[in-house]
């Protein structure tokens, strides 16, 4: 795909002894978002590094419109904006003297400084707090600010790394707001996340990560209509309860049942005969029900199936994320290679 905005072709990362992406392939196109959905380890973070220019690839390539990100990485930065899990402000300026700074570090014309960064404080509504050290900011409002400084020199290709990790839902909605004008503006972006409603709601295309590659890769309507099945969920009063209710139930479904405390998933193929099945099972062998419904797989059923494990959960053997100084650094060092030398 030659005017694809985003390509990684088998790009693999070692950290010592841990491989970090191991042969990863993506395809970005133009003016959508394309969704990496995985747990921590994945190697989400890593991929998103070996894009923005922070680290450099072992072996494969990695392109962001057609520029090669370690043959010319100083253009790569020119034309791409990254925002993170820890916003990379400066707490002590303000909200008008981060997105100057900003400004000036992105080569900025002087004289469009002060109206972009004013164009920018209203459009994520910062223009009361414009004047307040960043520090005075809730979590909400500095990931608003993290983003329009990603934003301040109008990059055609915006990175965000689980920009909402860590927000309370209200403020998390405000961000997918936001996030799908860019796109309808013709932004492409790619977005990290562990969050499965997240991924479903603003990704035109997901990749589902695991070990440092892709696992499986399309529309969170393909990706859920791989599994054709649907869930059945019982819940019980106690555990012991649960455990018989799983070890009954469990030959109806096309995998073992999940259990987590005192409710049971369980994958099955006819939806409705299996729900009638298993009350007539759990009622023969005396258990009482604290509730059941039937629905339609979820994107967390999906990564559940093809991993064995949650989306939310750390695999063992993963490469550790980093740690908060560099996750927060990560925007920084984008910045700081731009800046004038």
């Amino acid at each position: 795909m030659n005017d694809a905005a985003i390509v990684l072709e088998g790009v693999t990362k070692r950290f010592g002894d841990v491989l970090a992406l191991d042969g990863l392939d993506l395809t970005v196109a133009p003016g959508t978002v394309y969704g990496l959905l995985g747990p921590n380890g994945a190697g989400k973070t890593t991929a998103v590094r070996v894009l923005t220019t922070l680290i450099r690839p072992d072996a494969g390539h990695a392109r962001v419109l057609g520029l090669d990100v370690a043959a010319r990485p100083d253009d790569v930065r020119s034309v791409i904006g990254l925002a993170g899990q820890y916003a990379a402000v400066d707490e002590n300026l303000t909200g008008r003297e981060n997105l100057r700074l900003i400004g000036r570090l992105t080569h900025l014309r002087r004289a469009d400084i002060a109206a972009r960064g004013a164009e920018l404080l209203e459009r994520f509504e910062l223009s009361d707090a414009a004047d307040r050290p960043a520090r005075t900011y809730s979590g909400g409002m500095r990931r608003r600010l993290d983003l329009a400084a990603a934003l301040v020199h109008r990059p055609p290709v915006l990175f965000l790394d689980e920009p909402t990790t860590g927000l309370d839902p209200h403020s998390r909605r405000e961000l997918w707001v936001i996030i799908e004008e860019l796109v309808g503006e013709g932004t492409t972006l790619l977005l990290t996340t562990q969050y499965l409603e997240e991924a479903d709601r603003l990704a035109d295309r997901i990749a589902v990560i695991d070990g440092g590659r892709v696992i499986a890769e399309g529309t969170s309507t393909e990706l859920k209509s791989q599994m054709a099945t649907t869930v059945l969920e019982l819940s019980l009063h106690d555990i012991e309860a649960t455990r018989r209710a799983a070890e009954i139930v469990g030959p109806l479904g096309v995998s073992p049942p999940l259990v987590e405390g005192t409710r049971i998933e369980l994958a099955v193929q006819d939806g409705p005969d299996s729900l009638i099945e298993a009350l007539r099972r759990i009622d023969r062998a005396g258990l009482v029900l604290a509730s059941v419904a039937l629905r339609e797989p979820s994107l967390d059923d999906v990564f559940l199936t093809l991993t064995g494990h949650r989306a939310s959960a750390d695999p063992s053997g993963g490469r550790p994320p980093p740690g908060d100084a560099e996750r927060r650094s990560d925007a920084e060092g984008v910045l700081s290679q731009t800046a004038p030398r």
